[in-house]
């Protein structure tokens, strides 16, 4: 059993590069397509329904739409449809579902209900003949080939990819452009760094009852893919903050040994990380990191480094270690990997 869980979860971990490279390949016209609208009409907002490891890309999305080009995003409600029967007006909006399979019946809806409105609609899945793909107007194939293992992890950077694509082509920027033609790389470095020390930080993992996980900016969407992935892997409480919200109030719940991960990029939230860092430690917290700056640990402290990267796309390469702690923890705490319990495939909420 634990043999074909490594040949599943850690062969998908270890395609990542190759999916991204495809991605800005083969949908590059999609994407392209998708921009041209997108500058043809000017939407005033963006609303994005997703579920699961997918709310945790439009997190990201939330992040760069904003950032490069300027676009108010908003997350979805899609019980609203689904619940309630009061679907909002989608008028004037960029509209993106994401969904590694397209089949989530509730993420559905709000696709289809804004495209009947007359909203730009854009699907970002893994199935370009799923309900979703079928219900907008725009699809982008993430490209990531057969998922075999229940933990999404390609489909889940090859989403950040095509977010991070289509930010850059609204904004029509060429440097961010020329920036994503080395991710591969990046993440092929990434992985090679990571896989001994994800084991021996395991190692101290497997023995957590409950943590919490900090990320801000572009690394907000990583602190929670990475509580995400540690909660379904291992069955350990894994919680997400941003440094901001963890400092104000639930730093109270760190005492004697209480375990923080905290995902540390160079860029503008370096110096708040750094802050939650010493904020821990005073309390007598165990910090763990993920971070292209080691030196922000202490002595003692266990360090997962990260390659450096432009700070935009450091979540694709952050998200890495992220993935393999989650792995070898469960590993050694000797459960199903590629089929853990309660997680599905495909999310039916309706």
């Amino acid at each position: 059993m634990q043999a074909e869980a490594e040949l599943l979860v850690r062969r998908e971990i270890a395609e990542q590069p190759a999916v991204v490279e495809r991605l800005l390949t083969e949908s590059g016209a999609a994407i392209g397509a998708v921009a041209a609208e997108v500058l043809r009409r000017r939407p005033r907002y963006v609303v994005i329904a997703a579920r699961g490891t997918s709310d945790n890309a439009a997190r990201y999305a939330q992040h760069l739409l904003g950032r490069m080009c300027g676009l108010p995003v908003a997350l979805a409600t899609p019980s609203l449809h689904t619940l309630y029967g009061a679907p909002p007006s989608y008028r004037d909006a960029l509209v993106l579902g994401i969904s590694q399979s397209g089949a989530s019946p509730d993420v559905v809806s709000v696709v289809d209900a804004a495209r009947r409105q007359g909203s730009v609609t854009v699907a970002l899945t893994n199935d370009p003949s799923s309900p979703m793909a079928h219900a907008a107007a725009h699809t982008i194939d993430l490209c990531a080939g057969v998922e075999a293992s229940v933990a999404a992890t390609k489909t889940y950077t090859a989403s950040l990819a095509a977010i991070a694509a289509l930010a850059a082509a609204i904004a029509q920027d060429d440097a961010a452009r020329r920036e994503l033609d080395g991710l591969p790389s990046l993440l092929t470095a990434q992985l090679a760094l990571a896989a001994d020390g994800a084991r021996a930080v395991a190692e101290e993992a497997a023995g957590w009852e409950r943590l919490a996980v900090t990320g801000r900016g572009a690394n907000l969407a990583t602190a929670f893919e990475a509580a995400l992935k540690i909660k379904e892997l291992t069955g350990i409480a894994a919680e997400p903050y941003s440094p901001a919200d963890f400092l104000h109030g639930p730093i109270a719940v760190v005492r004697d040994g209480f375990p923080v991960l905290a995902v540390a990029a160079s860029g503008p939230a370096l110096a708040g990380a750094a802050e939650l860092l010493e904020a821990v430690r005073a309390r007598g917290g165990r910090a763990c990191l993920i971070t292209d700056v080691p030196e922000l640990a202490a002595p003692g402290e266990p360090v997962l480094t990260a390659v450096p990267a432009p700070e935009w796309l450091s979540p694709l390469v952050c998200v890495l270690p992220a993935q393999l702690l989650a792995v070898a923890t469960a590993e050694r705490l000797g459960h199903d990997v590629d089929a853990p319990f309660g997680l599905q495939k495909v999310t039916r909420t309706t």
